[in-house]
């Protein structure tokens, strides 16, 4: 069912049309009294009538409805330039107040996708190190649906929260959180802490390794913010008014939101899905205080075009949350479906996205047209609350399995059971599956009309379209076919491209022949990528050996006792003449891929020849006689010298640099990971008392850091990148420091544990070989 959600979301995808609309921002000037004094507004409505944004626009790309003006390009840049210098006022200020409750502590649903937001950990890296937490007494259990606290949770959470921010950030009375969901067992407590008394994150950071410290500090904010009071703010609307130099009446809107009391945001503030976009809860966007009447300046008008974009793929985080919502899975499920639904090659990942391969097209596809009721929705979640009632005893397993295969009166109206049960269901429409239909996915129509399909092959997915045979234009269509790349998401298989790939035969290019060697040089798409190639000579056919066939020998020449010997010698005289069938394999072509900067479609001979070059020797080492190569790699260019290898900072390096440049390069301490390509840092500091050496910020996977060289140390919430101090920053270098390093995984050292058991295995084993060898002589005895 999680791949059906995914294909579905990216069929979404292909089927979207963008539309394209237009709008003015606006940077103005409140004068100088107001603070702050520039803000910025957006052209909301033209003669009283609505301009159209985002949501006005369906998945088709049309307006869902008419009561909106629409901009064009031409048109915002003509009214853009009829209201410079034009009086504004304030039409009407709107100042409201608002408060935001903490949310509650976590389940395993939403430790997982908080996890993946925030920690950038995949479902089953959170669950795994969640699981070690659990079994050294760091949290209570992992696997839950509930969001209850029990009162001596609740009461340690309370007293974390007094002693770390004040009573003030504590609600009046104990906050208890209670979900109002049909499935949901809540067999267990929620996620929190383990003990009547929680330990702070700073009192295990020796005792717990990166991973686990993290995750662990995570839980712990959650669960201590859960107890805290509302935050509380005020938002602020501004409607600006004005009439353009060609009579139109414009309204520009500002929206502003101010914090006046953090509350559980000082402890904790949950992430957004950046597929999905938002604002988080602590984010501040400060207005002027203005009033009705009051007038503005528009210091700076700007057309500004816009298009609208497809619904976001899911992610691991997005994906959790949908199958909940469904009521598909239970907690300890959704780590192992999105495992193995990678695992099987039905979905892959782009960044954090997850995208459907052509395989997952084609399953779902079959399921779909043959047995839609399997992966209906509802079905997948009525069966969850069967196996609950099973498990809490309320249904018999084995009289539900005999329904749901044979056929029965379990379930509602419409279950497999009812409608004859699985094997019914299977028997009859395995007859009516077509494998070619199943394995065509029809994409769209050419422009001359003819149907494009994406066939998945046994090689890998291709495009396949009938087209007229150039040799017999009256006779039959003929299959034109090109191959897809690996690694094209299917909502960028659009028309235009699709013509590209067939525009590129399947043989290849012919570009021509290779002046050294006389071979043909073709240029292709692969299942990789482009490339190009040699095509080589067949290599000549070995003469047939001269086989003397060996006939049985009579009945009558074997005797009783040595008829299976007989019969094996038999066979051995026979063995020479399958070995004489092999054919020597011959040279095999040089192939190189080709570079970003160039296309299949214009590549030139010249170009192929210089990619067939690589890997190129630049020459040896005069210290170490060892010989150094360009080539060109999976992550790029590089040289290569024995096992060390050096990344080139271009393509066009391969085939330029020389060996001086070489050493030079190798001459240079290695560089590794993020090091190789090093950003500059956010700003530099003073130097660090104790180190003595400069501190610089930088930013880091989990946000800004100051670093000395040798000690990093997270900058903290109230810590301001432009405006922190050398103390501050000394400070949390000294306080990092005093806490240790960060204690290392130990799991190392079960492995000897796991060798010698093997070796204890196979030991037991062997006799039993040696065993049966003994008994050989025994059959010649019969």
């Amino acid at each position: 069912m999680a791949t059906r959600v995914i294909v579905q979301r990216e069929r979404e995808r292909m089927a979207f049309k963008s539309a394209s609309y237009w709008d003015i921002s606006a940077t103005l000037d409140a004068g100088a009294e107001a603070s702050p004094r520039s803000f910025g507004a957006r052209l909301v409505s033209v003669d009283g009538s609505r301009v159209a944004s985002g949501r006005d626009f369906g998945a088709d790309g049309k307006l869902k409805g008419s009561a909106v003006t629409v901009l064009d390009e031409a048109y915002a840049r003509r009214l853009a330039e009829a209201l410079q210098g034009v009086d504004l006022t304030v039409s009407s200020a709107e100042d409201k107040p608002y408060t935001r409750k903490p949310y509650p502590p976590f389940m395993t649903s939403t430790l997982q996708q908080e996890a993946g937001r925030k920690l950038r950990f995949t479902s089953e890296r959170a669950m795994r190190i969640a699981q070690r937490l659990y079994e050294n007494g760091y949290i209570t259990y992992m696997r839950t649906d509930s969001t209850t606290l029990s009162e001596s949770a609740i009461a340690a959470a309370r007293a974390q929260a007094t002693e770390l921010y004040g009573p003030e950030y504590v609600h009046p009375t104990p906050r208890q959180y209670t979900r109002k969901v049909k499935n949901a067992q809540e067999a267990h407590e929620a996620i929190r802490p383990a003990g009547d008394v929680f330990q702070t994150p700073g009192q295990l950071h020796s005792k717990l390794d990166s991973d686990e410290f993290k995750l662990y500090e995570l839980i712990w904010q959650r669960t201590v913010a859960s107890q805290m009071a509302d935050a509380r703010g005020t938002t602020l609307t501004l409607r600006i008014s004005g009439t353009a130099g060609t009579g139109e009446d414009c309204t520009f809107s500002a929206s502003g939101r101010t914090i006046v009391f953090a509350g559980f945001l000082k402890a904790y503030v949950e992430s957004v899905d950046e597929e999905a976009g938002g604002q988080s809860d602590d984010a501040e966007s400060r207005l002027p205080v203005l009033v009705k009447g009051q007038e503005v300046t528009a210091t700076k008008l700007d057309p500004d075009g816009h298009s609208t974009n497809p619904p976001a793929r899911y992610t691991e985080a997005s994906l959790i949350k949908t199958l909940e919502e469904l009521g598909i899975g239970r907690p300890s499920t959704y780590s192992s479906i999105i495992k193995t639904i990678l695992d099987r090659g039905y979905v892959y990942k782009r960044g954090s996205a997850l995208v459907p391969s052509w395989v997952a097209f084609a399953v779902i596809g079959l399921l779909e047209v043959h047995f839609g009721r399997l992966v209906d929705f509802d079905f997948t979640a009525g069966m969850e609350d069967d196996l609950d009632a099973i498990a809490g005893g309320r249904e018999q397993r084995g009289n539900w399995l005999s329904s749901f295969y044979f056929g029965g009166e379990t379930g509602a109206e419409g279950s497999v059971a009812r409608e004859g049960g699985l094997k019914k269901m299977v028997g009859v429409n395995l007859e009516e599956i077509d494998a070619r239909e199943v394995n065509s996915i029809r994409l769209f129509d050419d422009a001359e009309g003819r149907e494009v399909h994406v066939r998945v092959g046994r090689f890998g997915p291709y495009l396949e379209r009938m087209v007229q045979n150039p040799d017999d234009p009256e006779g039959d269509l003929i299959s034109q076919r090109a191959n897809l790349p690996d690694d094209l998401p299917p909502d960028e298989l659009t028309p235009e491209y699709a013509e590209k790939l067939f525009s590129t035969p399947q043989e290849g290019r012919k570009l021509g022949v290779d002046p050294l060697t006389g071979h043909e040089i073709v240029a292709k798409e692969g299942r990789f990528g482009p490339y190009v190639t040699e095509i080589l000579p067949e290599p000549p056919a070995e003469p047939e050996p001269d086989i003397v066939p060996v006939s049985a020998p009579e009945p009558e020449e074997i005797s009783s006792g040595s008829t299976k010997t007989a019969v094996k010698k038999a066979a051995a005289k026979k063995a020479p003449a399958k070995k004489a069938a092999k054919k020597v394999a011959g040279p095999k072509p040089r192939t190189g891929s080709l570079l970003k900067s160039m296309d299949l479609a214009t590549i030139t001979l010249e170009d192929a020849l210089r990619l067939l070059s690589l890997p190129r020797v630049v020459g040896v080492d005069p210290e170490s006689k060892e010989e150094i190569t360009a080539q060109n790699g999976r992550y790029g260019p590089y040289l290569k010298k024995g096992t060390d290898s050096r990344s080139l900072a271009n393509e066009e390096q391969m085939f330029t640099v020389t060996l001086d440049e070489a050493l030079k390069i190798y001459a240079e301490p290695k560089r590794r990971g993020r090091q190789a390509s090093a950003t500059p840092p956010l700003r530099e500091l003073g130097v660090d008392p104790v180190s003595e050496k400069p501190m610089v910020i930088k930013d880091g996977r989990f946000g800004p850091y100051v670093t000395d060289g040798e000690t990093n140390a997270s900058l903290r919430k109230d810590d301001d990148v432009e405006s922190i101090s050398d103390a501050r920053a000394s400070e949390l270098l000294a306080d990092r420091r005093a806490r240790g390093p960060v204690k290392k995984k130990a799991a190392a050292k079960k492995a000897p544990a796991k060798k010698a058991a093997a070796k204890k295995t196979a030991a037991k084993k062997a006799p039993a070989k040696k065993a049966a060898a003994k008994k050989a002589p025994a059959k010649k005895d019969s």
